[in-house]
């Protein structure tokens, strides 16, 4: 007989395999700033990308509140040309550390900032008003001066500059400074008050009385001119020239020296051909004789010209 075969090994038969359905697997947590973390002092920690951007957009819209001369003004940031750049900050604060502070840049145009300083203090500048010399109850007065006010403007366009750029909103005071008027009360000297009426000239130093003279004045055919003059010239020991009138046809010029119809000196007011001067002629002191001028006593013609400037205001009454 042959020899016998040993059976082949067989492997064990296979369980038969079952699929487990699954479920979708959740998605990821959403990304969020670390906490504490700050862009331009806003606190961002534990926002999303999103609501970060949101918070700090909102921030910066908020309008500035600028204050001058007792007004509050709100300006938004849009109007002066400023734009922050959010997106860049926030993609920052995502990779800071638990609270970092972050900077907002924010860029600004200094043209539109300057343009709108311009409009505040177009309505908020004031002019001075200068002293102003008046005649009341026939003797000088004064209405006082009043100081102006301006805008600092360069301060002002860095400060609100500087606001923006620091997204800062707190009050911001515009700062102001006192413009002087050109003639104050101390600045008015003396005052020259004819009386055509009682001939009679006084002279103030501002509103206080200083002393009266006793002048001639023009005749009834050549009156002294009523009104508000001033000194336009003075000369010493003047020389006389004929005017063009009738009376004075054929008259030659007179040089300084004994004799001149002007004495020795000579106070031109701001009315053509008309002044205060001293005359040889004492007599006529009290008069309405002359041909319109102003006569003084020779010594105290001196003594007035020693006083009185060009400019200095001369009023003319009727009294």
């Amino acid at each position: 007989m042959g020899a016998a075969t040993a059976p082949a090994e067989t492997s064990p038969p296979t369980a038969p395999t079952t699929t487990v359905p699954t479920s979708p697997e959740p998605p990821p947590a959403p990304a969020v700033i670390a906490p504490g973390v700050k862009i331009a002092g806003i606190d961002v920690g534990g926002l999303t990308p999103e609501a970060a951007t949101s918070v700090v957009r909102s921030s910066f819209a908020a309008p500035l509140v600028v204050t001058v001369a007792g007004k509050t003004l709100k300006p938004a940031p849009e109007a002066l040309g400023a734009v922050a750049y959010v997106q860049n900050a926030v993609a920052k604060a995502r990779s800071a550390p638990a609270g970092a502070a972050v900077d907002l840049f924010v860029r600004v145009d200094g043209a539109k900032v300057r343009a709108y300083v311009g409009t505040v203090a177009k309505r908020f500048d004031r002019r001075p008003r200068d002293a102003t010399l008046v005649l009341r109850r026939l003797r000088p007065a004064i209405i006082p001066e009043r100081p102006g006010r301006a805008v600092e403007r360069a301060a002002a366009t860095a400060a609100i500059v500087d606001a923006l750029k620091a997204n800062e909103r707190l009050p911001l005071a515009l700062r102001m400074r006192a413009v002087p008027a050109a003639v104050t009360r101390r600045s008015i000297g003396p005052v020259v008050v004819v009386h055509r009426g009682s001939n009679q000239l006084r002279l103030y130093q501002g509103t206080r009385h200083v002393r009266t003279f006793r002048v001639a004045t023009g005749s009834r055919s050549y009156p002294t001119p009523l009104g508000r003059f001033h000194v336009v010239a003075k000369w010493a020991n003047p020389w006389w020239y004929p005017p063009r009138s009738e009376w004075a046809k054929g008259l030659k010029p007179v040089p300084p020296g004994p004799g001149n119809p002007l004495g020795t000196r000579w106070m031109g007011i701001s009315s053509p051909g008309v002044g205060i001067h001293g005359t040889p002629d004492s007599a006529s002191l009290g008069y309405s004789v002359s041909h319109g001028c102003i006569r003084m006593a020779i010594p105290e013609a001196e003594w007035l010209f020693r006083r009185v400037r060009v400019g200095t205001p001369v009023f003319i009454v009727g009294a």
